[in-house]
């Protein structure tokens, strides 16, 4: 009919400030624990499945976490390549290091779900390098993204979530 208003939908609210949207910056984290260091890994990591492997973590931040693993024959299958397995062991320790230095205190965690893509393969003597980064920090649920690299090449991404405990 002429002359009659249409009704007006309600504006859109955005489920998070539109500053963080545009500048694409991460919610801010609660406080972690310090004490979660490459230094303690050293202490802890020996005689267990990640150090029985060799992984080293190399920098824990807030803001990521950086490992090695020097490939050797305990990482192969019988093809003489890395083992599915020993990728997500070295990604999935990364993560969990990024974790720890975010759980409140008397908290633990387990990893519940993860995928890995493997893009490139890697052999006996060969250096892998991992970059871990939080998705998603959360009271119940983190999830994490790590990119593992041979030299300056991504050989294998990595995405897992874990259950605060």
């Amino acid at each position: 009919m002429p002359g009659k208003a249409l009704p007006q939908a309600a504006p859109r609210r955005s489920p998070r400030p539109l500053e963080r949207l545009l500048c694409n910056t991460p919610a801010p984290m609660g406080p972690t624990n310090q004490a979660i260091t490459p230094a303690l890994s050293q202490e802890l990591l020996p005689g267990s499945f990640p150090g029985n492997l060799g992984i080293e973590l190399t920098e824990i931040t807030d803001e990521h976490v950086r490992g090695r693993m020097l490939v050797d024959k305990r990482h192969l299958h019988p093809m003489g390549y890395v083992h599915g397995g020993a990728w997500v062991a070295f990604a999935d320790t990364i993560a969990a290091w990024g974790t720890m230095r975010h759980l409140p205190e008397g908290r633990g965690f387990t990893t519940v779900e993860l995928k890995v893509n493997v893009l490139a393969s890697a052999a006996d003597g060969d250096e892998l390098t991992a970059l871990g980064e939080p998705l998603h920090v959360g009271s119940r649920t983190h999830v994490w993204q790590v990119q593992v690299f041979l030299a300056e090449r991504l050989a294998a991404n990595f995405i897992c979530t874990q259950i605060v405990l």
